[in-house]
């Protein structure tokens, strides 16, 4: 059964896009078929990340909510960037890409005249049975409005991406509201752009409280990722760093298999994590 994925943040500018770039490969190596929407329409660009050029780019999420296509023509197969240098083949799994147009006309149509959010939904269901998916990783467009609250409603997992900064932590508080009345089944938090010298643990417990929700990983500021300036997918590079270590913890939460146990009468739910490697 596919497993739908949400990944949101309520302010840009967090690395939602680079960690779910990153998130997907590591799935897919792991031999699993893992789907990426590109649902931040107003401002689309985890393409970039996969190396899809933008002219080669026929078909994208808004053909098919303007009806101008089937989803299946706007999903292009990224699974090449799953190839480590050393490799001569490919990798066990698959990962595919619906982006967003990058053309300012495209994108100030949907400002001007919107979608029908519903066509939206029923573009997953397609794109799920269509590649018999394991994994479907949405990435949102920050704060909240109307797609988002669908990709929030429909997620099996919401991730939540915060920074530590005061600014995030009060949006993040709203999210965390509005996908409690969601009746989300599951939501983890992630904490990005961490300055190393942040005391790791007690970050994690003060956040932990703070929203009743578990964190999935804080990942440490890095300067190799600045540099990178989303050219490539870090953790297929440098499995070693402490950034692809912190995504694969969080690809084994978002992997894990949840067991309801009766303790004392009340029932709650277990994770039992499954390895990641490179």
């Amino acid at each position: 059964m596919t497993k739908i994925v949400s990944v949101h943040s309520f302010r840009g500018g967090t690395g939602k896009s680079n960690l779910i770039a990153n998130l997907g490969a590591v799935l897919a190596r792991q031999g699993q078929r893992v789907g990426i929407v590109d649902t931040d329409i107003q401002s689309p660009g985890i393409h970039i990340i996969f190396g899809l050029d933008e002219e080669k780019i026929n078909r994208s999420l808004n053909d098919y909510l303007w009806g101008r296509c089937a989803i299946k023509e706007a999903i292009y197969d990224v699974s090449n960037v799953l190839k480590a240098e050393n490799e001569t083949g490919m990798a066990d799994g698959s990962l595919y890409l619906i982006p967003s147009s990058i053309k300012a006309n495209e994108i100030s149509r949907i400002l001007r005249e919107g979608y029908d959010v519903s066509r939206l939904n029923e573009g997953f269901e397609d794109f799920i049975r269509y590649l018999k998916l394991d994994y479907l990783l949405i990435d949102t467009h920050p704060g909240l409005n109307e797609e988002t609250l669908l990709s929030i409603a429909i997620s099996d997992i919401l991730v939540v991406i915060m920074r530590p900064d005061r600014q995030d932590f009060q949006g993040t508080a709203v999210t965390v509201d509005v996908a409690r009345k969601l009746q989300v089944s599951q939501m983890l938090l992630v904490v990005n752009k961490v300055l190393p010298a942040f005391d790791f643990d007690s970050l994690q417990k003060q956040i932990e409280t703070l929203y009743n929700t578990p964190v999935a990983g804080i990942v440490p500021l890095s300067e190799e990722i600045v540099q990178l300036a989303s050219s490539d997918i870090f953790c297929l590079r440098h499995c070693d760093r402490p950034f692809s270590q912190t995504v694969k913890k969080i690809a084994a939460h978002i992997c894990s298999n949840q067991e309801e146990v009766i303790i004392g009468g009340d029932v709650y739910t277990i994770d039992r994590p499954t390895g990641i490697s490179c």
